[in-house]
């Protein structure tokens, strides 16, 4: 960091109360000033516009809704069978419920149906007498299903957030955050946050909210996570306060899950990490590979007996989901690397192989994105018919996997998706067609530099800095996620004082900085094949904290390494400069990320990057604090980095 930029950090920290650091990531962020600063720390804070004024069709939905009620037409909620779509119809059911209504739910199978309503569950609303349906996270491309509901007299409310059709269904009402302006607050819902806003409206509407509200709040916030939607906008102002309601939930089978899954239920608040790999898919498994009505039950229930008896069943789903996602993963990884695939040319892996579970499939394609840094998009064949294909693709950053499928419909069945995410079928004589499709959309969008992604720094850190106090300064950053994502650290030329391989291929580490006393533990995820490591390694790194029987602790979550460069391998780079009419000497060392000045009498400040202390001194063990952002230390080093610059 440069000192120019290293005072600025220090300023808008100041202005707001919180560490160099943290001004560091804030800036980072787009975030320069203090104002700025505030409404991001605070966005409870900011003026945003009601949701009846952003979503055209939310009067009429209420409306709508309301008259049902008054007059006691049965409705029907069509859900989804992942995270969000699961949460979302358990959201709906407890608020109409409360409101008095006549409503029941379907959730179409995984297996049997595929994602997303479909003329049979119509058919059968229809039977059941039902005059109003909702459907939640889907319906946004089921033109064939709500044709068939509008034919059979059954008024349709759309609530969903997937991308938009080039046509619409003609459905009474739509409710969609992807038909608002990129600017809106609104915009980055996912189809929970959407069945959020016409539950509260609409109870609103009815003077019923009150009692309702916490309820509602939490369920949002589980889906929402889950769903790993963008954590911007109204999301990040509303799942501050639901993060902070999960520890002593009101939901019978949020306890529930908290017990089953460890969370430490005596914080404060939850963290997002606490959804996303506990909570979360726990809940995925049972879309992915039983019935969703025990979710449904889980979440709806009041019976915490209930509760503990279907967060049981999640948890041993859960765990048949883990074997089955290890097993495929290590089959695809073989795959790929014993036969010439090409993917780095064709800037897409398309993987199919029979036999796989399609449940588990996407988690699979996520860890394969995170392994080899390239969209993939993987597939089995059908049981019930082997000459048919379903998939799932998941992104990187420059890759829109929605608008890939869209590009390639001519070889496909059914797609539907959004920018990092998708699900597809086609027929299996299609696939190389599919697969020279997709690539030649890729080589529109990707460079070949891109499917390699640099890990972005937010700071270079000090071991000495990572403090409990530190940790809990990073709060005013949270709740951190997809497109608010956690900082990262980088610190150079670090021990490995111990390290070992634990639990499911991860690696345990204990890590030292410049030979100090002071030791941190760390965790690397998935990382047992790169063991051992090296004894001197450069880390980038989130932190976590580690809460083992009441001793809390912060601990690095490694998400990036390499060897440090020995001196023998990286010199220092050199140069003598004159300031004020003196000589003096300087070495900038890489490898340590280090500056030093010599004066004549042989004194050296010694300032590590993004620092604003250094240390003064002819011996390193006996040198002062010196703050380097004040005369004559700043101009001091000005004059030695033009000189480095130009030797």
């Amino acid at each position: 960091m440069a000192p120019a930029q290293a005072e600025l950090a220090c300023q808008l920290a100041q202005a707001i109360g919180l560490s160099p650091l943290l001004g560091q990531v804030l800036i980072n962020r787009g975030i320069t000033t203090p104002e700025e600063a505030q409404v991001y720390l605070k966005p409870e804070f900011q003026a945003i516009p009601a949701p009846i004024d952003e979503f055209p069709d939310l009067a009429i939905s209420v409306e709508m809704l309301k008259e049902a009620i008054a007059e006691g037409v049965k409705i029907a909620i069509c859900g989804d069978y992942d995270a969000d779509g699961m949460t979302s119809t358990a959201l709906l059911l407890r608020a109409l419920r409360w409101l008095g209504a006549d409503v029941d739910y379907a959730i179409p199978s995984r297996m049997k149906d595929g994602y997303g309503i479909n003329k049979r569950i119509v058919e059968e609303f229809a039977h059941e007498g039902v005059g109003l349906m909702l459907t939640v996270d889907n319906g946004i491309s089921a033109h064939e299903a709500i044709s068939t509901a509008v034919e059979l007299g059954i008024t349709v409310i759309i609530t969903d957030h997937h991308d938009l059709p080039p046509e619409l269904p003609e459905a009474d009402a739509i409710l969609n955050p992807k038909q608002l302006a990129a600017s809106s607050p609104y915009r980055s819902l996912a189809g929970v946050g959407v069945a959020y806003i016409l539950a509260v409206t609409l109870a609103q509407e009815l003077g019923q909210l009150r009692g309702l509200t916490t309820q509602l709040l939490e369920l949002f916030t589980l889906g929402t996570i889950a769903d790993l939607a963008p954590l911007t906008g109204i999301n990040r102002r509303w799942l501050k306060r639901g993060l902070g309601l999960l520890p002593q939930s009101q939901l019978a089978g949020i306890q529930a899950l908290i017990q089953m899954t460890g969370v430490n239920d005596n914080q404060s608040a939850l963290k997002p990490e606490d959804i996303g790999f506990k909570l979360g898919p726990r809940i995925n498994a049972v879309g992915r590979l039983s019935d969703p009505q025990i979710v449904i039950e889980l979440l709806t229930t009041s019976e915490l007996g209930v509760a503990l008896e279907r967060a049981m069943q999640c948890e041993q789903i859960n765990q048949t989901r883990q074997q089955l996602c290890e097993h495929i993963e290590k089959e695809a990884i073989t795959l790929i690397e014993q036969n010439p695939l090409e993917w780095q040319q064709q800037r897409v892996l398309v993987i199919v192989q029979p036999e796989w579970h399609h449940g588990v499939i996407g988690i699979v394609a996520s860890r394969l994105v995170e392994r080899y840094g390239v969209p993939v998009f993987i597939g089995t064949y059908e049981e019930e018919d082997p000459n048919k294909i379903r998939g799932s693709a998941r992104g990187i950053p420059e890759f829109h996997v929605f608008a890939a499928l869209q590009f390639s419909q001519e070889y496909l069945s059914k797609f539907g998706g959004h920018k990092a995410a998708g699900g597809f079928s086609l027929p299996a004589e299609n696939l190389a067609e599919f697969r020279a499709s997709l690539s030649r959309f890729a080589h529109q969008c990707l460079e070949p530099e891109h499917l390699k992604p640099l890990i972005v720094i937010d700071a270079e850190a000090q071991f000495s800095q990572l403090t409990n106090t530190f940790y809990h300064e990073l709060d005013a950053l949270h709740p951190c996620g997809i497109e608010n994502p956690d900082p990262v650290f980088f610190s150079a030329n670090v021990g490995v004082v111990e390290q070992k391989i634990v639990g499911n291929r991860h690696l345990k580490l204990i890590l030292s900085q410049d030979n100090s006393s002071q030791k941190i533990q760390a965790i690397a995820w998935r990382w047992g094949e790169y063991f051992p490591l090296p004894s001197r390694v450069d880390i980038a790194y989130k932190l976590r904290e580690n809460n083992w029987n009441g001793n809390i602790s912060v601990e690095l979550e490694l998400v990036g390494l390499r060897p440090t460069a020995t001196p023998t391998t990286l010199s220092p780079k050199k140069a003598e400069f004159y300031y004020n009419q003196r000589r003096y000497t300087c070495s900038l060392w890489e490898s340590l990320n280090e500056l030093r000045i010599k004066n004549p009498e042989g004194k050296v400040l010694a300032i590590q990057k993004g620092q604003r202390t250094g240390l003064l001194g002819v011996k390193r063990e006996e040198a002062k604090e010196v703050d380097v952002t004040q005369p004559p230390y700043y101009q001091l080093i000005k004059a030695a980095t033009r000189a480095l610059q130009m030797s």
